[in-house]
């Protein structure tokens, strides 16, 4: 119990040192880039805007105060779990990252799961069919993890909607409209995945409870599901919080492509016209987003092999 208490404490110190330096860096890499930020909300260099007028924007947004007392205001908001309200689009930022939490979430998760499923397939078949299929297998995993997802989406785009008219070429409401986005996240995912279980299921086909099992009748088909995936997937579990992270990152060039309601592109949106709140706001969902996964799979890691749990 007490090590489970440190445990508990430990993940969650680390949980909020992350958010605060995530909340820091995002706020002065966004207000350091070149350019006025009342400018760019009263509609960019363009727009011919008054002196008057800009002042009042300034004033206004406490844009008028030198910048680490602006960083202070944000971090006390942040700290009553006040997120602010959108510059640009003028509604509370909360309500808009809600709004469109649930389809990147969505993305994420179903993209997570067809990788696994890739990859598991892969390596499985792999490890079954000599030589040939594991240099194959290998040859596949390495090609569709240094795959762009930017142009995976572009040549799924061409194959399957120009080319075979089989799916939309946008992202529509339903299952349908989901398939490309989630393969285009999916595919490189799987490739990593797969390289990261290949050597240790290869490992576990010579260790010593698989000779009982076969001593015991068992098939190689179940050997290889019940017994030598529980070892080989434990680097594909650590490495799956790093892999939401980065299926959540990879939605922000996804959706914009599929034209897909996301954080994604809310967070390209907001960045365009320097809406520093709507900007901290998503980048704190997706730090917090993936330090609850980084907690998930540690602690499947502990569930799956016990040696974790007593180390």
């Amino acid at each position: 119990m007490r090590e489970l208490a440190r445990w508990c404490l430990l993940r969650i110190g680390g949980a909020v040192f992350v958010l605060w330096a995530v909340a820091t860096l995002t706020f002065f890499a966004v207000r350091l880039i070149p350019g006025d930020p009342a400018e760019a909300l009263l509609g960019g260099p363009g727009s011919q805007t008054s002196p008057e007028a800009l002042a009042a924007v300034r004033v206004q947004y406490g844009l008028d105060q030198s910048l680490p007392v602006q960083y202070l205001a944000q971090l006390g908001r942040l700290l009553t779990g006040d997120l602010g309200r959108s510059y640009a689009l003028k509604v509370d930022v909360a309500p808009l990252i809600l709004s469109q939490l649930w389809g990147t979430l969505i993305l994420a998760i179903c993209a997570l799961a067809v990788a696994w499923l890739i990859a598991v397939g892969l390596v499985v078949w792999a490890t079954r069919g000599g030589r040939v299929a594991w240099a194959i297998g290998s040859g596949i995993e390495i090609v569709a993890a240094a795959l762009p997802s930017f142009w995976l989406a572009t040549a799924l785009i061409v194959l399957f909607s120009s080319w075979l008219g089989w799916l939309p070429p946008i992202s529509t409401p339903g299952p349908i409209g989901l398939i490309l986005p989630m393969l285009a996240l999916a595919i490189p995912l799987a490739g990593f995945l797969g390289q990261v279980m290949r050597e240790p299921m290869s490992a576990a086909l010579d260790a010593p409870f698989v000779v009982s099992a076969r001593a015991r009748g068992e098939g190689d088909i179940g050997i290889r599901m019940r017994h030598v995936l529980r070892h080989a997937a434990l680097p594909a579990i650590s490495l799956s919080g790093w892999a939401f992270g980065s299926l959540i990152s990879g939605a922000v060039v996804v959706e914009t492509i599929f034209a897909r309601p996301g954080l994604g592109r809310t967070l390209l949106n907001a960045v365009t016209v320097r809406d520093v709140p709507v900007v901290l706001g998503v980048v704190l969902v997706v730090a917090l987003a993936y330090i609850l996964m980084t907690i998930t799979t540690d602690a499947l890691s502990r569930i799956v092999d016990p040696r974790v749990r007593n180390a």
